[in-house]
């Protein structure tokens, strides 16, 4: 019985510090939003990323889709737990750029339209 609870904690522990590290792991891993090279990518769109103050007017304005319906449209595309969610200016308007981490351990990174709550790219 106790290997189980030294596995269990090995496992806590090593999980712990992968969630920890993927902050610094996720720009080696996103994804262009087109296939067409004149979208920009979303590390081009994470830099035009609104600071707290911007998002919560552009909150208040009740324009937005709540977080919960971007997070859900990224979870079927990508079924997994949200890490990350951003509000960034994109091509074509607002768009929550959210990271997942699927449950095979890959992560990956969504847009989807902060006016309309539909999928705009990732993967």
């Amino acid at each position: 019985m106790v290997s189980v609870s030294r596995f269990a904690c090995a496992a806590v522990a090593a999980i712990g510090l992968g969630l920890t590290l993927a902050p610094v792991a996720v720009p080696a891993l996103v994804s262009v939003l087109a296939a067409d090279a004149a979208e920009p990518s979303l590390a081009e769109i994470e830099q035009s990323c609104l600071n707290p103050k911007e998002r919560r007017a552009e909150t208040e304005a009740g324009k937005l889709v709540r977080l919960t319906v971007a997070m859900h449209a990224a979870r079927s595309r990508m079924p997994g737990t949200i890490v990350r969610a951003r509000l960034c200016h994109g091509p074509d308007g607002l768009v929550y750029v959210l990271t997942v981490l699927a449950h095979d351990g890959k992560v990956a990174q969504i847009a989807v339209d902060a006016i309309k709550g539909t999928l705009v790219g990732g993967l």
